[in-house]
């Protein structure tokens, strides 16, 4: 299999759920750390306008969104499992559960308290990157509401530690633990192993250090310019297009595909691939050739050009 590249920066919460499952899976990546600002000129070539973090590259293919990346590494690399036999619905489900609902209230958290800190390009791009204005004031106000929502989402993660297992499904660590770990060590890695509302909620602390045992994996750091390199020598992978999608796209058909919440910069091209997980278009670039980047469905606005 081609090597791993991951695209991403070290206090980015997102990028920290792929690298725990690199541990979890135990696999060799090679790292490219990126800008946490706007502009990002090496891997604009690879996205296409994309711009959250993290991306993940395999040779010519171009994977957006922890959602796809997740599943795409599950694929290829199939043990330790993301995915508990029999419970796989299950687990996507409570990993989309926690990226849509506990994200980012917990973010609120942290940025309520340290907003402050950041210089005036952080705050302009994080202003156009959510859609609005950045302003520590308001987000100093929120904390008590962000805080308790928190408190209470999180607060059912811990009851469903509290029969004695080591993980949230069970045993063994899954795709859920990696979604839960993001917001948990981000607060952690901004305030402390002990900040509110952390200090309430024991199982989740202790659980959490288990996490952080799993390690990031097998890290070899790698230039962006090698990265793109890395592209321009290779082929994307064969995909296909279901015929029956419910939504009547084609393949062929010139399309564009965003996020539906943050970052919503759509990135164009041809489809190539289609299916109930992923759709993937085929673009060109001047510096990488010819790559396909994949986004998952869910979460994601496509559009006919």
């Amino acid at each position: 299999m081609p090597d791993v590249i991951l695209h991403h920066y070290a206090l980015s919460p997102f990028a920290e759920k792929v690298r725990i499952g690199l541990g979890l899976k135990q696999a060799a990546w090679k790292s490219v750390d990126i800008p946490n600002i706007m502009p990002k000129p090496d891997l604009m070539p690879l996205t296409g306008g994309y711009r959250k973090t993290p991306v993940m590259q395999i040779g010519a293919d171009i994977y957006c969104d922890t959602q796809l990346i997740m599943l795409e590494l599950e694929r290829r690399l199939p043990s330790p499992t993301f995915l508990p036999k029999g419970r796989e619905g299950e687990v996507r489900a409570i990993t989309m559960w926690i990226d849509r609902n506990i994200f980012s209230p917990a973010v609120g958290v942290v940025m309520s308290q340290v907003a402050d800190k950041f210089g005036e390009a952080f705050k302009k791009d994080r202003s156009e990157f959510s859609g609005r204005s950045f302003d520590p004031a308001r987000m100093r106000a929120a904390l008590p509401f962000v805080r308790d929502q928190t408190y209470a989402l999180f607060s059912l993660a811990e009851t469903m530690l509290s029969d004695g297992r080591a993980f949230v499904l069970g045993a063994e660590p899954s795709l859920a633990d990696c979604a839960l770990y993001n917001p948990v060590w981000f607060i952690q890695q901004h305030l402390g192993a002990t900040a509110s509302p952390l200090d309430r909620l024991p199982r989740i602390s202790a659980w959490s250090e288990r996490m952080k045992a799993l390690g990031n994996g097998k890290r070899q750091d790698i230039t962006a310019v090698e990265a793109l390199e890395i592209a321009k020598a290779a082929k994307p992978a064969p995909t296909s297009v279901d015929a029956n999608d419910p939504s009547g796209l084609k393949a062929g058909q010139k399309i564009s595909v965003m996020p539906d919440d943050t970052g919503k910069v759509p990135v164009s091209g041809e489809l190539v691939g289609l299916s109930a997980d992923r759709i993937s278009i085929a673009r060109n670039d001047a510096r990488v050739g010819d790559v396909v980047v994949h986004f998952p469905r869910a979460g994601f606005i496509v559009q006919t050009l």
